[in-house]
Protein backbone atom coordinates (compact mmCIF):
# COMPACT_ATOMS: atom_id res chain seq x y z
CA UNK A 1 0.00 0.00 0.00
CA UNK A 2 2.90 2.59 1.08
CA UNK A 3 4.34 1.55 -2.59
CA UNK A 4 1.39 2.54 -4.66
CA UNK A 5 0.88 5.47 -2.47
CA UNK A 6 4.43 6.77 -3.34
CA UNK A 7 4.14 5.77 -7.07
CA UNK A 8 1.11 8.06 -6.83
CA UNK A 9 2.96 10.51 -5.82
CA UNK A 10 5.73 10.45 -8.00
CA UNK A 11 3.24 10.44 -11.36
CA UNK A 12 1.51 13.95 -10.01
CA UNK A 13 4.91 15.01 -9.62
CA UNK A 14 6.25 16.69 -12.79
CA UNK A 15 10.18 15.32 -13.78
CA UNK A 16 12.01 17.63 -12.88
CA UNK A 17 15.33 16.90 -14.32
CA UNK A 18 18.88 18.44 -13.45
CA UNK A 19 18.96 22.22 -15.17
CA UNK A 20 21.64 21.99 -17.76
CA UNK A 21 24.82 24.21 -17.69
CA UNK A 22 22.96 26.99 -19.96
CA UNK A 23 19.61 26.72 -18.52
CA UNK A 24 21.86 27.43 -15.06
CA UNK A 25 23.36 30.64 -16.15
CA UNK A 26 20.22 31.82 -17.88
CA UNK A 27 18.82 31.52 -14.22
CA UNK A 28 21.41 33.17 -12.97
CA UNK A 29 21.76 36.05 -15.72
CA UNK A 30 17.69 36.58 -14.79
CA UNK A 31 17.98 36.49 -11.69
CA UNK A 32 20.74 39.62 -11.89
CA UNK A 33 18.46 41.76 -14.27
CA UNK A 34 15.31 41.09 -11.91
CA UNK A 35 17.75 42.82 -9.74
CA UNK A 36 18.86 45.40 -11.37
CA UNK A 37 14.88 45.91 -12.33
CA UNK A 38 13.78 46.16 -8.98
CA UNK A 39 16.05 49.04 -8.00
CA UNK A 40 13.55 51.22 -10.76
CA UNK A 41 10.55 49.16 -10.20
CA UNK A 42 8.67 51.63 -8.07
CA UNK A 43 8.60 54.24 -10.80
CA UNK A 44 6.26 54.72 -13.50
CA UNK A 45 8.41 54.55 -16.54
CA UNK A 46 12.25 53.23 -16.84
CA UNK A 47 14.44 56.17 -18.35
CA UNK A 48 16.81 55.67 -21.38
CA UNK A 49 19.69 56.31 -18.83
CA UNK A 50 18.35 53.79 -16.73
CA UNK A 51 17.74 51.31 -19.32
CA UNK A 52 21.51 51.60 -20.72
CA UNK A 53 23.40 51.97 -17.27
CA UNK A 54 21.67 48.07 -16.98
CA UNK A 55 22.55 47.08 -20.53
CA UNK A 56 25.85 47.76 -19.81
CA UNK A 57 26.45 46.47 -16.53
CA UNK A 58 24.18 42.60 -17.60
CA UNK A 59 27.10 42.68 -21.31
CA UNK A 60 29.59 43.63 -18.59
CA UNK A 61 29.08 40.53 -16.57
CA UNK A 62 27.76 38.20 -19.46
CA UNK A 63 28.81 39.59 -22.43
CA UNK A 64 25.55 39.13 -24.29
CA UNK A 65 24.21 40.45 -27.58
CA UNK A 66 22.13 43.42 -28.07
CA UNK A 67 18.97 40.99 -28.86
CA UNK A 68 19.93 38.78 -26.09
CA UNK A 69 20.01 42.00 -23.17
CA UNK A 70 16.80 43.16 -24.92
CA UNK A 71 14.95 39.58 -24.27
CA UNK A 72 16.58 39.55 -20.90
CA UNK A 73 15.46 42.72 -19.59
CA UNK A 74 11.53 42.51 -20.97
CA UNK A 75 11.74 38.99 -18.87
CA UNK A 76 13.78 40.30 -16.07
CA UNK A 77 10.47 43.35 -16.38
CA UNK A 78 8.06 40.95 -16.15
CA UNK A 79 9.33 38.34 -13.66
CA UNK A 80 9.73 41.68 -11.20
CA UNK A 81 6.14 42.65 -11.44
CA UNK A 82 5.37 39.10 -10.08
CA UNK A 83 8.24 38.70 -7.41
CA UNK A 84 7.59 39.13 -4.08
CA UNK A 85 10.98 38.43 -2.22
CA UNK A 86 14.12 39.01 -3.49
CA UNK A 87 15.42 35.65 -1.83
CA UNK A 88 15.00 33.55 -5.03
CA UNK A 89 17.67 35.63 -6.77
CA UNK A 90 19.87 36.56 -4.41
CA UNK A 91 20.01 32.41 -3.29
CA UNK A 92 21.03 31.66 -7.09
CA UNK A 93 23.67 34.63 -7.01
CA UNK A 94 25.45 33.73 -3.83
CA UNK A 95 25.38 30.02 -5.29
CA UNK A 96 27.45 31.39 -8.26
CA UNK A 97 28.85 34.48 -8.27
CA UNK A 98 31.80 35.41 -6.39
CA UNK A 99 32.10 38.25 -3.78
CA UNK A 100 33.92 40.76 -6.33
CA UNK A 101 30.98 39.94 -8.34
CA UNK A 102 28.19 40.30 -6.07
CA UNK A 103 29.66 43.94 -5.31
CA UNK A 104 29.88 44.57 -8.59
CA UNK A 105 26.07 43.83 -8.83
CA UNK A 106 25.58 46.09 -5.93
CA UNK A 107 27.56 48.78 -8.02
CA UNK A 108 25.41 48.23 -11.22
CA UNK A 109 22.69 48.92 -8.45
CA UNK A 110 23.80 52.23 -7.58
CA UNK A 111 24.51 53.24 -10.88
CA UNK A 112 21.08 52.39 -12.05
CA UNK A 113 19.54 54.53 -8.79
CA UNK A 114 22.09 57.19 -9.61
CA UNK A 115 21.04 57.13 -13.83
CA UNK A 116 18.46 59.24 -13.30
CA UNK A 117 19.28 61.80 -10.39
CA UNK A 118 19.76 61.60 -6.53
CA UNK A 119 18.33 58.01 -5.71
CA UNK A 120 14.92 58.20 -3.43
CA UNK A 121 14.28 55.88 -0.53
CA UNK A 122 12.77 53.40 -2.35
CA UNK A 123 15.88 52.86 -4.87
CA UNK A 124 18.13 53.26 -1.64
CA UNK A 125 15.72 50.57 0.63
CA UNK A 126 15.81 48.12 -2.46
CA UNK A 127 19.75 47.99 -2.81
CA UNK A 128 20.37 48.07 1.11
CA UNK A 129 18.31 44.84 1.28
CA UNK A 130 19.83 43.01 -1.73
CA UNK A 131 23.22 44.08 -0.41
CA UNK A 132 22.44 42.43 2.89
CA UNK A 133 20.95 38.90 1.36
CA UNK A 134 24.12 39.03 -0.89
CA UNK A 135 26.43 38.89 2.09
CA UNK A 136 28.07 42.57 1.13
CA UNK A 137 29.68 43.71 3.96
CA UNK A 138 28.63 47.57 4.75
CA UNK A 139 32.07 48.77 3.78
CA UNK A 140 31.93 46.92 0.44
CA UNK A 141 28.17 48.20 -0.28
CA UNK A 142 29.58 52.02 0.86
CA UNK A 143 32.75 51.44 -1.48
CA UNK A 144 30.22 50.60 -4.16
CA UNK A 145 27.97 53.52 -3.72
CA UNK A 146 30.64 56.34 -3.69
CA UNK A 147 31.93 54.29 -6.68
CA UNK A 148 28.56 54.76 -8.43
CA UNK A 149 28.25 58.15 -7.38
CA UNK A 150 31.44 59.43 -8.65
CA UNK A 151 31.19 57.49 -11.95
CA UNK A 152 27.49 59.42 -11.93
CA UNK A 153 28.88 62.80 -11.44
CA UNK A 154 32.05 62.43 -14.01
CA UNK A 155 29.33 61.58 -16.46
CA UNK A 156 27.59 64.68 -15.83
CA UNK A 157 28.68 67.76 -17.89
CA UNK A 158 29.27 70.66 -16.26
CA UNK A 159 27.36 73.43 -15.96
Amino acid sequence: MFQALKDLLESLTPFNPVPSPAERARSVQLAAAVLLVEVVRTQSAVGDAERSVMQTALHRQFALSDDELQRLLEQAAATSRTAYDYQRFTSQLNEHFTQDEKIQLVEAMWQVAYADARPDENEMHTISKVAGLLHVTHGEYIGAKLRAKEAAHAGQSPH
